[in-house]
């Protein structure tokens, strides 16, 4: 009996090891009163540099931005790169006309010998008084190699070039992650027709 519970647990706990990439994850209590219909319009954001390659924040960048437009309901206008570590004058210097909110990844990328160990702390931005909306932290430690993603991996390795091919799986997988614990903002129906005109 014992021994039955013991192999539970450990099963239990490998099952929620699989999954426990995001440690955690904070929406604001009053986002259905406040923010839900008011911040839409994103420009995402990675500064800084992952392991310092512009290539890779570029390609966090776009996965992010592709991954929140077709998950999400927001309205992601932009994706870009900075080197410099996020001030709240950098940021909000991207609230430009148009622009609601600004989704901030601040990445932490390390190789291993057949992947990638990957880390990030994002944060929604709303433009309107700087003020957080949304923030997770998430890690997690990944192969390179993932016969689901194949096809996208070779996408993402033609824009970027062959130094982002091992870290595209372990970003893809930890940005995924991550991004699924956005909230959804509320759509009117102008909204939705801008959001098929992006069709990402």
């Amino acid at each position: 009996m014992t021994k039955r519970l013991a192999l539970a647990l450990a099963l239990g706990l490998a099952v929620l090891a699989a999954c426990a990439t995001v440690k955690n994850s904070f929406t604001r209590p009053d986002y259905e009163q406040v923010d839900r219909e008011r911040v839409k319009r994103l420009v995402v954001v990675t500064q800084p540099l992952p392991d310092g390659k512009q290539s890779l924040g570029e390609l966090w960048s776009l996965i992010a931005r592709q991954h929140v437009n077709q998950n999400r309901d927001f309205l992601v206008k932009a994706n870009l790169t900075l080197a410099e570590p996020a001030t709240d004058d950098s940021l909000k210097a991207l609230c430009t006309e148009g622009v609601e909110g600004v989704l901030l990844l601040v990445p932490q990328v390390k190789r291993t010998e057949d992947g990638a160990e990957t880390a990030v702390r994002a944060r929604l931005m709303r433009c309107v008084d700087s003020q957080d909306v949304w923030s997770a932290d998430a890690a997690g430690s990944w192969g390179s190699s993932d016969e689901k993603f194949r096809e996208r991996a070779a996408q993402y390795v033609k824009q970027f070039g062959p130094e982002v091919e091992p870290y595209v799986v372990p970003s893809y997988k930890l940005l995924k992650s991550t991004l699924d614990t956005l909230p959804n903002p509320k759509l009117n129906d102008q909204d939705i027709d801008e959001k098929i005109e992006l069709g990402e």
